[in-house]
């Protein structure tokens, strides 16, 4: 018997879908008690796109190589992915 998992990618969020990513992440953070990565969310609701853009690559450098983070990775990776659709 095969277990085929797929996971569907979504890649039409607006800024919007992204900012309630990003606002988990940030969560999920200040849960697991990150105060850096929780630090490069603050403000989100009035960053500019182009500094979401900014705050999404900072996160991802920061959880790079970092055990125990895919909850924090996963959302950040899909945020990176809808990117272009801020406008």
């Amino acid at each position: 018997m095969s277990h085929d998992a797929t996971l569907k990618l979504v890649t039409n969020l607006d800024r919007t879908g992204i900012d309630a990513l990003l606002a988990n992440v940030r969560r999920l953070a200040r849960d697991k008690g990150l105060a850096d990565l929780d630090q490069i969310f603050a403000g989100l609701e009035t960053m500019s796109n182009e500094q979401v853009r900014a705050a999404v690559g900072q996160a991802l450098a920061w959880t790079s190589g970092r055990e125990g983070l895919s909850d924090l990775r996963e959302p950040l990776e899909l945020a990176e992915l809808n990117l272009p659709n801020l406008r």
